[in-house]
């Protein structure tokens, strides 16, 4: 067999050795260091490189899967939606591991894979007789097309939920998100969705309009576009310093009524200490318990005498086990307590710290933002964010302001 190299067969074979080249790549990493999610993203690039593959042959003049495999399983099928999702599910909880509830993911694909080789075990002549007198009259293969596109999109919505809720998480156990955050795995799902969408629609184009093979190349070609960002940039993801375990601690979002809250600064008590002397602190339902009160006023002496805050990497378990308790019990006492998510409880200090230290004549040799990473956070985009969303101000407009 000669593969003929054209303007057609280059691009998609030049993909398919890139998707399979990172995919051994991954799988190296993954197990040197034992890193699930890199196994699971490997597999993902087979799947993207075996969806190519058939036109990529086809365009190089090899035709061994039209003849001797028609009908054998070329490609992951049902089987690959799920991968992405588990992929992320690996990414975002480092003790995530395959249990035997989780084998109903592939019976379809298991149910395609046994259709497809039950006939193909038959021979070449079975199999163009079943295709003729059954496959297309019947349209299983308009079946099995339905069912991907559901797949697709079902494991499409899981996976943003699962995305959706993890953001929602990481701010209630984290100081500083943008490590962990894993925007690529947005930017990958947008990608996945906007290729699969194209490829819908060159199917319904060449269904309409007969497009012939040679037309049908754009789709394969949008492919290997997702085959090289995905590869590049899922190699390239920075994996975080420390193990995420998301799952493990219920989300406690702040949500409720809004009270008055009297702050005394001298003696610490009550609130965000240093912030203002009154203010007002939105609560959630239910009420603190007698026992969760304490924890509170020991929170937040703790807070105003010892500024944990400083340190840009503190998080949720880090703040618990300085205050010698759990996470489960320090989370209801953060968000219930002082109407915030942890995240934004601990900015606030950081906030504060810095309005104080710009403000300071002492400190005018510093930029802002080297005021701002020494009161704790770790990046200028962080530090930007977390001040306009608890200010509603630039850094600078608010020096310009109180300067003037």
């Amino acid at each position: 067999m000669t593969f003929y190299f054209s303007v057609y067969s280059s691009p998609l074979l030049f993909g398919f050795v890139q998707g399979w080249i990172y995919a051994v790549l991954l799988w190296v990493r993954g197990r040197r260091e034992e890193r699930l999610s890199d196994l699971l993203l490997g597999w993902v690039l087979v799947g993207l490189s075996f969806n190519i593959w058939e036109y990529m042959l086809g365009f190089g003049g090899i035709e061994i899967l039209w003849r001797e495999l028609e009908f054998f399983p070329r490609t992951l099928g049902f089987l690959f939606p799920a991968l992405c999702y588990f992929y992320l599910k690996s990414q975002i909880n480092a003790d995530f591991r395959f249990t035997w509830q989780d084998a109903w993911h592939v019976v379809p694909f298991l149910i395609q894979v046994m259709y497809h080789i039950s006939v193909f075990s038959m021979g070449h002549t079975f199999v163009e007789y079943w295709k003729a007198a059954v496959h297309y009259p019947y349209h299983l293969e308009d079946v099995e097309f339905v069912v991907g596109v559901g797949l697709n999109v079902y494991y499409l919505i899981l996976s943003m939920r699962l995305y959706r809720h993890y953001r929602v998480w990481i701010k209630t156990q984290f100081s500083q998100t943008e490590t962990i955050s894993f925007r690529w795995f947005r930017n990958f799902l947008i990608a996945l969705t906007t290729t699969m969408l194209f490829s819908l629609l060159m199917t319904l184009l060449s269904l309409g309009l007969g497009l012939n093979y040679w037309q049908n190349w754009w789709d394969e070609l949008a492919g290997v576009v997702l085959i090289y960002y995905v590869s590049i940039n899922g190699y390239a993801q920075v994996q975080p310093g420390r193990r995420l375990t998301f799952g493990q601690l219920p989300v406690l979002e702040p949500v409720g009524v809004t009270i008055p809250l009297v702050v005394d600064e001298h003696k610490g008590e009550t609130a965000l200490a240093g912030i203002e002397n009154r203010q007002e602190v939105t609560l959630t339902q239910p009420i603190l318990t007698d026992d969760l009160i304490i924890w509170r006023d020991t929170l937040l002496v703790y807070m105003d005498n010892e500024r944990p805050y400083l340190d840009p990497d503190l998080s949720l378990i880090d703040l618990a086990r300085r205050l010698r308790t759990n996470a489960s019990v320090l989370s209801p006492v953060i968000n219930v307590g002082t109407g915030k998510n942890f995240n934004d409880f601990v900015n606030q200090y950081r906030v504060e710290a810095f309005k104080r230290q710009a403000l300071d004549p002492a400190s005018q040799h510093l930029s802002l933002l080297g005021i701002a990473l020494d009161c704790g956070f770790n990046s200028k985009a962080t530090f930007n964010r977390a001040f306009r969303k608890l200010t509603g101000q630039a850094p600078r407009e608010f020096v310009e302001s109180m300067s003037g």
